[in-house]
């Protein structure tokens, strides 16, 4: 097969996926203007269409509050309203109560922009399905990898639309249709992601054979075996939420099937960092990721995401200055009352969830070490100016941040002195309050590598993990904690007591819990992961009470979406 990669048609599939902007509307006008009978000329007209859905695909990962509808709602992150900023009309306050409605922006933008892209996916699935590959220079088995990689790229954006709304219609056909099809029950919608992955992963590429070594860039964003199959574990293991249905011992035979390499050789790295730092497109640990640069595409390193993820100025800590200032936005919910006494509840406390393993690396203040390296995994306490250590970190308000694993108003009040104002939640914050992760590198304006690392959206570490929960949940706590200790190990020094005993008696579901927190903190399936082990609706955490019901463990349909397509029916309680 002739190997490319999405760097090189990443602006044209870009261009092109600025014509099909309103594929949630399958009637619409631009089919007629631009088809495949004139579009596709060329081979490389091919592949462009093959790659036009993948570019979206990388937006969706934080366009229109998908990022935080996954985040913002749990135990882990919070938006606070600091001192007038961050309000914005309760909206954040309201996912984080579970009280938000139909009018909430987010929940009619993540529905656009995922049946957009399974609109795209759809018709450029159609166009290849068509084509005679002689006329276009292609072989017989590139088409059919096309075609396996873009029903996996369906099948992915189907499951987060799955998971998020579960009442989900099934675009199969896009051209010469007029309306959206009516919603499909959520057993038929399992059936058609598990049927989809089962049939693209025999005509799918391993990792190995798109590139290795710096030819990994090759592979960067293609759908390979091993990604369909690690999908195909995540429908398994949340198949008892889904359709009622406990199916973790079929996720337990894909994940050790990924393991003995049956989907091709991964492994997993021996620092935490690797399979987020700049040359991450090699990491044998990436199945599955994004391409991103400076110059092009670096969806994860916006607003939406990890840019505002960091006090003011802190871009003057990070010596990156190119994106101008960052913000407040998201931050670690507290682990700590005012007074610093840690809170009774046993969920969230995200900070101190990692400080109960003492000697974990990760808990080291984030540091810029030159040489596109870094080290430490969080901004805590004063943050001194990386070009100028006697400057520190300040608020819009003019104080001095000292970053605490608390919220309230402390402003100028340094580090151990009492307050006499005790109140802390999500109206009582300033910007001292939380303290920030640092999950992908921030290398300074003259590191050549700044801004450059691939988006890991499936790493070798969840096959672990899933598989870890499954022997757990069987009764083999032994098996889960030799799983879980293969990942924690490079966390920890060697030798650390911090390693759990290899005869899992420390496991509890408590602690399987907050290990999934600390393993993918802020990689956006933390709503997912509280669901499925029960207590999304039922926890307390920071400022957060139990829910009367559990309606809230799926969206609503938003209005503007019910207001285009008044035949969807309405998820129940909204």
């Amino acid at each position: 097969m002739k190997r490319f990669n999405l760097y090189r048609y990443g602006t044209a599939a870009l261009c092109i996926l600025l014509l099909f902007a309103g594929c949630t509307k399958l009637n619409e006008t631009t089919y007629d203007r631009i088809t495949s009978a004139t579009f596709l000329q060329t081979r490389d007209d091919v592949v462009r269409d093959f790659l036009r859905a993948f570019e979206h695909g990388y937006w969706s990962i934080q366009g229109n509050g998908a990022f935080y509808a996954q985040e913002l709602p749990t135990d882990e992150l919070m938006t606070p309203n600091r001192e007038g900023d961050w309000f914005d009309g309760g909206i954040y306050q309201r996912a984080h109560y579970h009280t938000w409605t139909i009018q909430d922006g987010y929940t009619s933008g993540i529905w656009t922009a995922l049946f957009q892209g399974i609109s795209l996916a759809t018709n450029s699935l159609q166009d290849i399905q068509a084509i005679d590959p002689a006329k276009f220079s292609m072989t017989e088995a590139e088409k059919a990898d096309f075609v396996a990689e873009i029903k996996t790229l369906r099948a992915w954006f189907n499951l987060r639309a799955f998971d998020l709304y579960r009442n989900i219609p099934l675009v199969t056909a896009v051209k010469g249709e007029g309306q959206m099809p009516p919603q499909s029950t959520p057993q038929e919608i399992f059936s058609f992601i598990e049927k989809e992955l089962l049939d693209a992963i025999p005509g799918l590429p391993t990792r190995q054979s798109l590139g290795t070594g710096a030819n990994a860039i090759n592979g960067l964003g293609r759908w390979t075996k091993g990604g369909a199959a690690t999908l195909l574990a995540r429908l398994y293991l949340n198949a008892k939420v889904y359709i009622g249905q406990d199916k973790f011992a079929d996720c337990a035979t894909i994940c050790q099937d990924l393991i003995n390499g049956k989907y091709g050789t991964y492994a997993l790295e021996s620092r935490w960092d690797a399979p987020f730092d700049y040359n991450n497109f090699q990491s044998p640990e990436l199945i599955f990721g994004f391409p991103s640069s400076f110059s092009l595409t670096h969806w994860q390193y916006t607003g939406d995401m990890y840019f505002w993820m960091a006090p003011h100025q802190a871009q003057n800590f990070f010596g990156f200055t190119d994106f101008g200032g960052m913000n407040t936005r998201y931050a670690l919910q507290p682990g700590r009352n005012v007074d610093s006494a840690e809170y009774t509840f046993t969920m969230g406390k995200p900070f101190i969830k990692f400080q109960k393993y003492a000697d974990d690396v990760r808990l080291k203040k984030y540091k810029n070490l030159g040489g596109s390296k870094r080290e430490g995994m969080f901004l805590f306490g004063y943050l001194p100016y990386y070009t100028n250590p006697n400057n520190l970190v300040k608020s819009n308000r003019g104080y001095t941040i000292f970053a605490r694993d608390q919220v309230g108003w402390f402003r100028a009040t340094p580090p151990g002195q009492v307050l006499a104002d005790k109140e802390s939640n999500m109206n009582h914050a300033d910007d001292n309050s939380g303290i920030w992760p640092v999950k992908y590198p921030l290398y300074p304006s003259d590191d050549p590598n700044k801004i450059t690392s691939a988006y890991a959206e499936i790493r070798y570490a969840e096959v672990y993990y899933m598989l870890a929960e499954c022997k757990y949940r069987a009764g083999d706590k032994a098996a889960a904690a030799v799983l879980l200790n293969a990942v924690r190990q490079r966390n920890y020094p060697a030798g650390s007591p911090s390693l759990y005993n290899p005869n899992g008696s420390q496991l509890t579901d408590q602690e399987m819990l907050d290990e999934w927190m600390r393993e993918f903190l802020v990689e956006g399936r933390r709503r997912t992961d509280l669901i499925r082990w029960g207590v999304f609706n039922s926890g307390t955490w920071w400022d957060k009470q139990p829910d009367a019901d559990n309606h809230t463990q799926i969206y609503p349909i938003g209005q503007s979406i019910t207001n285009l397509t008044p035949a969807l029916k309405q998820n129940p309680g909204y």
